[in-house]
């Protein structure tokens, strides 16, 4: 009973103590051009009266000095505080980074980090960390990590949903050496011991299917992946003269909105709506076709239940433009963007600021998208990534359609 006392102490503590922190370190905030609709960096100022709030924590900063019993980290104290500021909105996909873990983001960011090669989720409402997908060709791909597999543990310790990035710094490591996994895979526990490699993403995949249909895979939405969809749409025209595409989004988290709006604006006529975001005050923007039609055929788009975010903004635009049916299961529903704010000790926050809509006004946050065409993968497909053409039955309809 002291001890719940004790500890509740302590929370409140830190709540104070850390509302203060944020008021000193949020003094310029850089806005990175990652993960926002913005056309450019800007910076903010901020401005409060802490006073009170200053005067709240030289008390409790007392009782800690008069009586907490052992030595003090306060560097680590600010950062858990910060973290569990933060993590008090409840918001699943804003959360604060210390400056390690900023750096870590932005390698990812641009494609290039080392690891084993996953793409994850946190699923709030199991509390649990999920794997979306792991990247083709890479040490969790050989080894055999499937999408939908429960990351609980990592080197033998415990994590949840809510300690999702540090589980992913955990993972991260020197190439060459390794981490083990403990996966819940259904009602199995499996374990894998898997060795770190620099993994560098190939963001597109292509393929010729028959009839001239052109195969398009998209992974992620990094940092210039249109500039690589339209490269490998143009390898494909030239040597095989393309009438018709498949773009498969399926298991694609998504990534860089602006690399999505940059894909959507090849097959899209110039001028035409392809996002609609709306801020906390309500204002509304919208994001329109700045180039003339670059791709000009019929196309069906794949996507699933792990279709989310940049993925969703893509799929989108080209259905409500009439450029593209949608072919699969429902997408994952994640219909708000981040932006990523650096703070001046190079920590920073990925922070909630938009909702966004279809281009004709279609909610996507929490509902996701049906597709123009329901179509399940068989139920003898044990893995979605290896699954060969012919036992596709997603694929198979979009092939159909297009014929």
């Amino acid at each position: 009973m002291e001890e719940n006392k004790k500890q509740k102490i302590y929370k409140i503590i830190m709540l104070i103590f850390v509302t203060a922190l944020l008021t000193s370190l949020i003094t310029t905030i850089l806005v990175y051009n990652y993960v926002s609709n913005d056309k450019g960096n800007k910076y903010i100022d901020i401005n409060s009266d802490n006073s009170k709030l200053s005067s709240e924590i030289s008390r409790f900063k007392k009782i800690i000095d008069e009586y907490y019993l052992g030595e003090v980290d306060e560097e680590k104290l600010k950062q858990g505080a910060l973290k569990g500021y933060i993590e008090a909105l409840e918001d699943e996909y804003t959360e604060y980074y210390t400056k390690e873990e900023m750096e870590s983001f932005e390698e990812d960011t641009l494609g290039n980090f080392t690891g084993i090669g996953i793409y994850m989720v946190k699923d709030t409402e199991n509390n649990v960390i999920k794997v979306l997908t792991p990247i083709e060709n890479s040490p969790a791909y050989s080894a055999g990590i499937l999408p939908g597999d429960i990351i609980s543990k990592v080197d033998g310790v415990e994590y949840l949903g809510e300690q999702m990035t540090e589980a992913a710094n955990k993972i991260k490591g020197e190439e060459g050496s390794s981490v083990s996994l403990e996966i819940i895979r259904g009602t199995e526990v499996l374990n894998f011991e898997i060795k770190r490699e620099n993994i560098k993403l190939n963001h597109v995949e292509s393929k010729m299917l028959e009839n001239n249909i052109g195969y398009l895979k998209l992974s992620t939405f990094d940092e210039g992946c249109s500039d690589e969809f339209k490269q490998k749409y143009d390898e494909l025209n030239t040597n095989s003269n393309v009438k018709s595409l498949v773009i498969d989004l399926r298991n694609n988290g998504g990534g860089l909105v602006d690399e999505a709006l940059k894909i959507a604006d090849y097959m899209t006529d110039k001028g035409n709506t392809l996002l609609i975001t709306v801020d906390k005050k309500q204002k509304e923007e919208i994001r329109k076709a700045k180039e003339s039609k670059y791709i000009n055929m019929p196309i069906v788009i794949l996507i699933n239940e792990n279709t989310a975010s940049a993925s969703e903004i893509l799929a989108g635009a080209l259905r409500d433009n009439n450029v593209a049916k949608i072919v699969g299961t429902k997408s994952y529903g994640k219909g708000v963007i981040q932006e990523v704010l650096s703070l001046s000790d190079g920590s920073g926050i990925k922070i909630t600021t938009n909702e966004y809509f279809t281009p004709n006004k279609t909610k996507i946050n929490k509902v996701g998208i049906q597709p123009d065409e329901k179509v399940e993968l068989p139920e003898t497909v044990k893995n979605v990534l290896t699954v060969e053409q012919k036992d596709d039955t997603q694929l198979q309809k979009a092939i159909q359609k297009l014929k």
